[in-house]
């Protein structure tokens, strides 16, 4: 079992940066496989990128590579999201989640999930 609580949300202007972070609770974060995701109003939540539970695999989305760095300290059970070049389409509610197994880009293979933090990007 693992809580999961996302902070570092706001608002910023197109072209900024925020990082958002994940903080679980649980002795075993480190054999967790992590995930973000987000959901804009309307629309199903999509995945955004996912970290292995070493850190040392990752993977994206296509429309945030290159802008989005995930990463992690097991120390400190915390993921996190660092978000460059923000862009008014990332405006959503941005979510971390926790799985066993692999890397997975699918919402229903996520077991456990944060209650979401609000990233709004203006022009």
């Amino acid at each position: 079992q693992v809580h999961l609580v996302e902070s570092g949300g706001g608002l910023v202007q197109a072209g900024g940066s925020l990082r958002l972070s994940c903080a679980a609770s649980g002795r075993t974060f480190s054999r967790y496989r992590m995930g973000w995701f987000r959901q804009a109003p309307g629309k199903e939540r999509e995945f955004v990128a996912a970290i292995s539970w070493s850190g040392g695999s990752t993977d994206y989305a296509d429309f945030v590579k290159g802008r989005f760095t995930i990463s992690r300290e097991n120390a400190k059970n915390t993921v996190y999201l660092q978000m460059n070049n923000l862009k008014r389409e990332d405006t959503a509610v941005y979510y971390c989640a926790a799985r066993y197994g692999s890397v997975s880009y699918y919402v229903a293979e996520y077991a456990y999930w944060g209650q979401g933090t609000q990233v709004t990007v203006s022009s």
